[in-house]
């Protein structure tokens, strides 16, 4: 059984570094030993503990850098030793890039790369319009449970959809764990805690979110469900959804022969983003040959099921099979054409309302 662990930290300069450490930066010492000539510290603050060992001038222990997060000090302090606390603001709030949209198509070639908790990746969005945004077509090839802690997002906006299979997770005041199947989806407000406990074999999901590189932070001091029940929390302006296709119901899309489920993310968003799903008419409507322009951040369409032929401006016309998807830039004339009576298609904007140009 494992007792304790300490970072061991070697010093030339051992007694000058035990006093800046603890009488300027708010360590304790633990333990010391021998007495009458210490030569190793054991010492402690804000969730660490280090073990201070003399070293001979001669023996050089090399530096330990301590980035230490804190609400006012910033800035670099060496310590005598050579060692040095790096101190960096604490914050709650990420880093938004500049957006860089481009014009993105990307075919599923089966190709993916091991993420986090082993599940594999596969990016659809390569460029991350700027490090603004991240698409992921994700898998869990084997199914069961799954080896995730209870953890958290540094986010404006994240979405899981999921495309086939089913999954179970928990999440932070939203009542005893669930499970979504196919065509569900659930808003991740910022910050919100979860846990994907267990997967179908060969469960297959979408994640959207921004901005493209942000920080997942594992929570061991609360565990899911959490006692309290509260589906109005407020995470950072946005509120917990879930939704379910099964109890959906469908109305007009912005093409013409189109028609669209909406998620209710816009809604627990506050209009910062839209998700819905959207299929040709039931019973054979037309194509929509006109082509249309909107005036959005993001907007990215994933195949579900099915296919259909996208064309933007004056380009050539490119089948978008299931699992293919294109991002959207705002301004971008396109038309969607030959979509199969099976066709299904996640439609994903920021906004979520937003005008659009075009017959």
């Amino acid at each position: 059984m494992i007792r304790d662990v300490h970072v061991v930290v070697g010093s030339a300069q051992f007694d000058d570094d035990l006093q800046v450490l603890t009488t300027e930066h708010g360590f304790r010492v633990d333990a010391i030993f021998p007495a009458d000539a210490p030569s190793t510290a054991v010492i402690s603050a804000h969730g660490v503990r280090l073990r201070l060992e003399r070293s001979e001038r001669s023996e050089r222990p090399a530096p330990v850098r301590f980035r230490l997060l804190s609400d006012d000090a910033t800035g670099t302090v060496e310590l005598p030793g050579g060692s040095t606390l790096e101190f960096v603001p604490f914050s709650t709030t990420y880093d938004l890039p500049d957006n860089v949209p481009s014009l993105t198509i990307t075919a599923d070639d089966g190709t993916s790369g091991v993420g986090r908790a082993g599940m594999r990746y596969r990016d659809l969005l390569p460029d991350r319009w700027g490090g603004r945004f991240i698409a992921s077509h994700i898998t869990i090839p084997e199914g069961g449970p799954v080896p995730d802690y209870v953890h958290f997002h540094k986010v404006r906006f994240q979405m899981i959809f999921v495309k086939s299979g089913w999954v179970r997770l928990v999440y932070e005041d939203q009542g005893p764990p669930f499970v979504m199947h196919a065509g569900d989806c659930v808003l991740q407000p910022p910050e919100i805690r979860h846990r994907v406990l267990e997967s179908s074999p060969g469960l297959e999901v979408v994640e959207i979110g921004c901005p493209a590189e942000h920080e997942t932070i594992a929570d061991w001091s609360l565990p899911l469900p959490s006692p309290d029940v509260d589906p109005a929390h407020d995470f950072g302006g946005q509120r917990f959804v879930r939704h379910v296709a099964s109890e959906a119901d469908y109305a007009p899309w912005r093409l013409a022969g189109w028609e669209h489920r909406d998620t209710g993310i816009a809604a627990a968003t506050v209009g910062l983003a839209g998700a819905r799903v959207a299929r040709p008419v039931r019973g054979g409507a037309p194509d929509h040959d006109g082509s249309i322009a909107h005036d959005t951040e993001f907007c990215q369409l994933v195949v579900l099921s099915g296919s259909v032929t996208f064309t933007a401006d004056d380009g050539d016309p490119v089948v978008l099979a299931e699992s293919d998807s294109v991002a959207i830039p705002g301004g971008t004339r396109y038309r969607l054409s030959a979509a199969t009576a099976d066709c299904e298609v996640l439609d994903v904007t920021l906004p979520a309302s937003f005008t659009v140009t075009g017959s």
